[in-house]
């Protein structure tokens, strides 16, 4: 294959050669566009050896903490997050890592439940930026924009050091740059149909690279999933002596109430034991799976198994959920009219989130404002939001796989009707028109718009609208 010759594009300047090292904004933008010129992470060669490589020279960072590994389609970063914050709530120093990102790069690589600061991101990739260079130098292909992301929050974390680190893989599993940890409690959130070009065209087919995160002889914390897909992961689980805790039968949702800013749910133990009205302070029945998930996963690396009666503090498991965020998961960011943004890009997210919004939101009126990337089944999302929405305005964000506002817009007309279609390319355009067709409800209390179809559009649109963590 021609086009994946080592590209000899020469390396970075060097902190002394640097002119923005005192300026940590000036020089986190140089350092991104450093990782800008590697591969994206759209763009994956099926190996190991490269994330392997450079954790050989580096000591195997990566190995001075335990580790807790998250795999699936719909769900990992926001499961991520709630088991960040109960490891917090147990006094434990956490290190994350997430993708893609909302606003930031540095969001990536979260150190206590904060985002890395710049100049924390800068000396992280400038200290290991000369071993990057002898991995590239020795491997026939450089190493990629996501594989230089996660040596960096691996030699992060343990420069920090943190006590545990909560790892969301970057797609897929077995072949992930990632999954050069060994976590010996591996966390499978639902899985659907994404990236079907690369990881399989059936959720059995697609199990097969995630379920390469468990790992031999741990613990496997597996989310409800469809009948090939669940096979899959058992057989995984079999193979490398795994125990396997499966949400319905080990662990689960046994009650959850709609409540003022989130719901209140009720979450069986991998013990048995209950927690009693517990609030989470994000909307759907996706989240409060997503809650059992991360309950189970930190009672896993805890100990707590079978035993009758076992249990994490009750106050500490309480206030850990009430604390939790998830950054364009349903987020309010305007009222008068509501604003929602939704990271929502393949058809199960989006009907997740359609569904959480029939049940959490009394909109009369909403507006649904969609960007979606080149690769995504965007039908599927499209078809998902339909029933949910009055009138969609077809948008594009700035990324470079952004499909053109006119061309997602043909597929929008199929669905919807011509009648309900908007086109505006600029979002910032095509958010002031949505909210504008909102308030032809009158009843702004009754009225909303949602953004969604992208992490990116999601992102852009945080940053005009002035979201907060």
């Amino acid at each position: 294959m021609s086009d994946a010759r080592r590209n000899t594009t020469p390396p970075g300047p060097t902190p002394a050669d640097d002119p923005a090292a005192d300026d940590p904004g000036q020089a986190l933008r140089a350092v991104e566009a450093e990782l800008a010129a590697r591969w994206p992470e759209d763009r994956i060669e099926p190996s190991l050896d490269r994330i392997s490589a450079l954790m050989d020279i580096l000591g195997q960072p990566q190995r001075s903490y335990p580790s807790i590994h998250i795999t699936g389609t719909n769900g990992k970063t926001t499961t991520a997050r709630m088991i960040e914050r109960l490891l917090l709530a147990f006094d434990l120093r956490t290190g994350r890592v997430t993708s893609p990102h909302v606003e930031s790069v540095t969001e990536r690589i979260s150190l206590d439940g904060e985002p890395i600061s710049a100049r924390g991101f800068v000396d992280t990739y400038r200290d290991i930026a000369p071993y990057v260079e002898m991995v590239d130098a020795a491997q026939p292909l450089r190493m990629s924009y996501f594989e230089v992301l996660a040596g960096m929050a691996y030699a992060a974390f343990a420069d920090a050091p943190v006590d545990v680190a909560v790892v969301e893989v970057g797609m897929g599993g077995s072949w992930d740059a990632t999954n050069v940890i060994d976590a010996q409690v591996s966390v499978i959130t639902p899985i659907s149909l994404d990236h079907t070009d690369r990881l399989g065209k059936t959720p059995g087919e697609i199990a097969v690279e995630k379920s390469g995160i468990i790992k031999p002889g741990g613990i496997a914390v597996v989310a409800q999933q469809p009948v090939d897909a669940a096979q899959t992961i058992l057989r995984r689980a079999v193979e490398v002596d795994a125990v396997v805790a499966r949400e319905g039968m080990e662990f689960g949702v046994l009650r959850r109430d709609v409540a003022v800013g989130g719901q209140l749910v009720s979450l069986r133990g991998l013990s048995g034991h209950v927690y009693e009205d517990v609030f989470v302070p994000l909307h759907g029945a996706h989240q409060a799976q997503n809650a059992s998930l991360a309950l189970a996963a930190v009672e896993a690396f805890f100990g707590v198994g079978s035993a009758e009666g076992r249990r994490l503090d009750e106050d500490k498991v309480r206030a850990a959920f009430a604390s939790v965020s998830s950054p364009g998961r349903l987020e309010v960011v305007r009222r008068s009219p509501t604003i929602l943004l939704d990271a929502a890009h393949n058809p199960g997210g989006a009907q997740a989130t359609a569904d959480a919004i029939r049940e959490a939101f009394g909109f009369n009126r909403l507006v649904g404002v969609i960007g979606a990337t080149a690769g995504k089944d965007a039908q599927g999302v499209l078809e998902a939001f339909e029933p949910v929405l009055a009138e969609v305005v077809i948008t594009q964000n700035s990324g470079h796989r952004a499909i053109p506002a006119d061309q997602l817009a043909e597929v929008a007309v199929e669905v919807f009707g011509a009648d309900r279609v908007l086109v505006e390319p600029r979002l910032d355009d095509a958010i002031d028109s949505a909210v504008a067709l909102a308030e032809e409800e009158g009843d702004l209390g009754g009225a909303g718009v949602l953004v969604t179809g992208s992490i990116v559009t999601v992102g852009e649109a945080r940053v005009l609208l002035g979201g907060k963590d």
